[in-house]
C-alpha cells in the first residue's frame, strides 16, 4: 500500500488492515519456512505495510 492510502484510512479501517496485514505476513512466513514462497521480497514489503499502519494509528491516537 502506499502511504497516501494508508493516510486516508479511518482509525477502525486502518486497525481492519492491521490485522489483515498481520495475518498475511503469517502466512508469508511460514510459506517461506516451507519452502513454498517464491517471491520473498513480499515478506519485506508486508513488513513495512505494518508499520505504516502503526504509524498512521499511533498519528490517530495524539
Amino acid at each position: 500500500m502506499k502511504p497516501d492510502e494508508i493516510k486516508a484510512l479511518s482509525a477502525d479501517e486502518a486497525k481492519q488492515k492491521l490485522v489483515e496485514l498481520k495475518a498475511a505476513y503469517f502466512n508469508l512466513r511460514f510459506r517461506h519456512e516451507t519452502g513454498q514462497l517464491d517471491n520473498t521480497s513480499m515478506l519485506e514489503k508486508t513488513k513495512k505495510d505494518i508499520a505504516r499502519v502503526k504509524t498512521v494509528l499511533s498519528a490517530y491516537n495524539r
